[in-house]
């Protein structure tokens, strides 16, 4: 399979020697349950898209440090090649900024959630198992970094699994969108490292609380098979 990713910002200079780019994240997450995976990146965030939903099997839109609300032409350019994949029922993973733009463009609602900043490592409670979700786990652990949350669904979304803090954590439209508000392909060093970065931003319960949330078990693996096992359901 070929999947395309859909890049949506870049990691910071500083960060960049330690934990590379976004795709490489993404492609040692998933490469570690399908060997055989391909990609093909395209710099959404520069205004390159695919010129054809058929341009990769199956797509992934990356987080961002940008807003969904931002108001950059590419966020709209990228809102409507979500809704052409959409028409076609291409097979589509949303992260973080994927996550709430997909729910945007099918109809949702996202905002600057008044709860502040989600950060550290998320709890997260299963709701729906679907038959790819397996192996089946009633809770599950991501690393998160955001401050926007999806607050509306569309019509045709399903909640998969929430917390208190972000209930519509992970959801399903049809069978061929599935998304989630959290980070798989962050590690424990490197979300440390983006709140150290944001310490100035985070105020100090949030700071606290996300590094200290950073000594709970994670379950990037799971979801990484999860992943994995949607794109290939039929």
């Amino acid at each position: 399979m070929n999947l395309g990713i859909l890049k949506c910002d870049s990691v910071s200079d500083m960060f960049v020697a330690e934990h590379g780019q976004y795709p490489q994240m993404f492609a040692s997450l998933l490469c570690s349950v399908d060997p055989n995976l391909r990609f093909t990146v395209f710099d959404a965030e520069q205004g390159e898209l695919p010129s054809h939903v058929d341009a990769a099997d199956a797509y992934l839109i990356t987080g961002s440090r940008h807003g969904v609300n931002d108001g950059f032409p590419w966020i709209a350019q990228l809102e409507e090649f979500i809704r052409s994949l959409h028409v076609v029922q291409k097979k589509v993973i949303g992260i973080c900024f994927g996550h709430q733009l997909i729910a945007k463009a099918l109809g949702g609602t996202v905002i600057k959630s008044p709860k502040g900043w989600g950060v550290g490592m998320s709890q997260n409670t299963v709701v729906q198992v679907k038959e790819w979700m397996k192996p089946q786990q009633h809770s599950f652990n991501v690393l998160v970094s955001h401050q926007d949350q999806v607050i509306d669904l569309p019509e045709e979304a399903e909640v998969l699994a929430y917390n208190d803090f972000c209930p519509f954590y992970m959801v399903q439209v049809g069978e061929h969108f599935f998304t989630i508000q959290g980070h798989p392909e962050f590690t424990k060093a490197y979300s440390r490292a983006l709140m150290v970065s944001r310490e100035d931003t985070l105020n100090e319960a949030e700071f606290e609380r996300g590094v200290k949330s950073l000594e709970l078990h994670e379950d990037a693996d799971l979801v990484a098979r999860w992943i994995i096992n949607f794109l290939n359901a039929s």
